[in-house]
């Protein structure tokens, strides 16, 4: 498989130096690197990037997770391998990816105050954001049809 095109971040420079930054904010938040890949491989999941997809179970697998936890994720209700606050911070993640899916809120007032009880306002800010930011990830990759273990960088 090949990519439609040059992926848009080398195309246009200044579009991956402001991604670099996202990134270094986002590391800068106190949210931990592996929790920043959960959400990021549960929201690619439900976007059908591959590249993504592979890119966040190779980022796990580097830094340890378990492989329970890393094939819990597509099913992380059921699987007991989540701690409370992951579990909030993955509900968030299919809440705010799944915008076009909604009949209500995107984020209703209970879902935010759990999560808001477990992370802190610098956490919560990290979270968001790279939530969002593997939302950007996956609608520019399934659009020029990225292939899976295509790398950035």
């Amino acid at each position: 498989m090949k990519a439609r095109m040059t992926n848009p971040a080398y195309v246009l420079p200044g579009a991956l130096k402001g991604i670099g930054t996202m990134f270094q904010a986002i590391g800068e938040s106190g949210l931990s690197h592996e929790l920043t890949e959960l959400v990021g491989l549960r929201a690619s999941q439900i976007n059908g990037c591959g590249a993504c997809v592979h890119g966040h179970v190779t980022n796990l697998r580097k830094a340890g997770t378990s492989e329970e936890r890393i094939a819990g994720v597509v099913a992380w209700r059921e699987a007991p391998f989540f701690s409370d606050a992951e579990r909030a911070a993955l509900q968030l993640t299919e809440s705010v990816t799944r915008l076009a899916d909604r009949s209500h809120e995107s984020v209703p007032d209970a879902l935010w105050d759990e999560v808001a009880d477990h992370f802190d306002e610098k956490e919560l800010s990290g979270l968001i954001l790279a939530i969002a930011l593997t939302n950007l990830f996956n609608r520019v990759n399934t659009t020029i049809k990225e292939p899976a273990g295509t790398t950035w960088g």
